[in-house]
């Protein structure tokens, strides 16, 4: 297999920054893309080459393919890192990078496409005998099919999903038969004009549920490890804003049937690279379900990364390249507890609506052995109304998770922002709650909290 030699990130912020800082540390010249709106953005500084593709929009720039194409001619890059979200799962993108002859960092195309779509995953998962929620098969509005007697069947309230969604969006909860046709119509005009997919699939809703996690690692030839597990419970809108690692108050049993069902899938498509399998922790029935798998890096990789001590970026490069040495199970080992808090431009007091604006004050912690600090901004930055608001990641890490949450509320209290709405003071407020303290906690634990 051909080496990175040098490294085009096709994505922006917070992300494109994280690969760029281990490309500099593994001597892999970086080359960036950007929008107009991100000419002065910080990954844009930190690359060693950067080109313009296009106006602010991502359908105008960061999703042209053609755009990014052209720029891997031009800059002589031989290699595509996706990062997460915008064109990470598009195995058009990854086919065409392929075909051009330059190195895709992520699994194959046809890998994509299976576990990208909802529907044929869940296929997948059944006949792999993993576990899943009873739903239905995909539709399409001009199918003219009725899908209120499968609801019947499976039961209210249940969820609508968007068959090519992913990472929380295109979901409807649908608590009785008089919301259903409404919640499947909106559901798929989003599911059209976010993925191009106007399909959707119905599925029982765990009331009562928590949102566990698998990190995974293939080796492409049918073999791969875990890297334990993470909780990803404390979402708004189906979005995490809160994850852990390891995931709390799960007993060793179910833990490991998790994890083997997560290897299951790994190994049935010779998956290479990082990956997650996410499951449905129905806390009433003390059991799980799957729900799906990213075939990328996820946002919250650094938990995982802080437990284990390993540089999951690292390893997918070195995937890629071949040049990683297959690991056993039983060497992979974590230490601790880990949570990661996500900070967003939005305020929380308006149902978490964005709150785009110039960062007149940014100011973090310094960054030690537990405290690290994911940003793709800095002071003086704006965050615009294209593109996700997250400003960072603050990560921290302690013996137990009663150490991690500690350290963590020391972080956020000194960490200063000013000049637009933001969510510290939520997230504070989350940490210090007994009920998050006492895992007390499921998917609507916000809901809950703001009542």
């Amino acid at each position: 297999m051909t080496p990175v030699e040098k490294l085009l990130i096709a994505n922006r912020g917070e992300i494109a920054c994280r690969i760029i800082r281990t490309c500099k540390i593994m001597g892999i010249p970086t080359v960036a893309v950007h929008s107009e709106a991100d000419r002065d953005s910080l990954h844009v500084k930190m690359a060693d080459e950067a080109f313009e593709i296009g106006p602010p929009p991502v359908n105008e720039s960061y999703l042209d393919i053609k755009a990014i194409l052209n720029v891997m001619k031009e800059s002589g890059a031989n290699a595509v890192h996706p990062g997460y979200g915008l064109l990470a799962e598009n195995a058009g993108f990854a086919r065409e990078v392929q075909q051009a002859g330059y190195i895709w960092i992520g699994p194959a195309p046809a890998t994509i496409d299976t576990m990208g779509d909802k529907e044929r995953a869940r296929e997948l998962a059944i006949s792999l005998d993993v576990p899943v929620l009873p739903g239905s098969g995909r539709f399409q509005p001009e199918d003219g099919s009725d899908p209120s007697g499968i609801a019947e069947k499976i039961g209210y309230p249940l969820l609508v999903k968007a068959a090519a969604g992913g990472g929380g969006i295109g979901m409807r909860a649908v608590p009785s038969a008089e919301k259903l046709a409404g919640q499947i119509e909106t559901t798929q005009k989003l599911a059209a004009r976010i993925f191009g997919d106007s399909s959707v699939f119905l599925e029982r809703y765990v009331p009562n549920a928590r949102h566990v996690e698998v990190q995974v690692f293939g080796f492409g030839n049918g073999e791969g490890i875990h890297l334990f597990d993470r909780d990803c419970t404390i979402q708004r809108r189906f979005q995490k804003i809160i994850e852990e690692a390891p995931a709390p108050a799960l007993s060793g049993e179910l833990r490991a049937r998790m994890q083997k069902a997560a290897l299951t899938l790994v190994q049935h498509q010779s998956y290479l690279g990082a990956g997650t399998v996410e499951f449905i922790y129905d806390c009433d029935r003390d059991d799980f379900y799957f729900l799906e798998m990213n075939t990328r890096i996820q946002v919250e990789h650094a938990v995982t990364e802080m437990v284990s001590g390993i540089d999951l970026v690292r390893c997918q490069i070195e995937a890629a390249s071949g040049k990683f040495s297959s690991a056993k199970q039983e060497e992979i080992v974590i230490s601790g507890h880990a949570i990661e808090c996500r900070i967003y431009a939005e305020r929380p007091e308006k149902k978490f609506m964005p709150s785009p604006g110039t960062l007149t004050t940014l100011e973090f912690p310094e960054q030690t052995e537990d405290l690290r600090i994911d940003t793709g901004v800095v002071q003086g930055d704006k965050i615009t109304p294209y593109y996700d608001p997250m400003i960072a990641k603050i990560i921290t890490s302690g013996r137990d998770r009663s150490a991690a949450i500690a350290r963590m509320q020391k972080a956020l209290s000194e960490t200063r922002i000013e000049g637009l709405g933001n969510n510290l003071a939520f997230l504070l407020e989350v940490l210090a709650d007994p009920d998050f303290g006492n895992v007390n906690i499921t998917t609507n634990y916000i809901d809950r909290l703001q009542k």
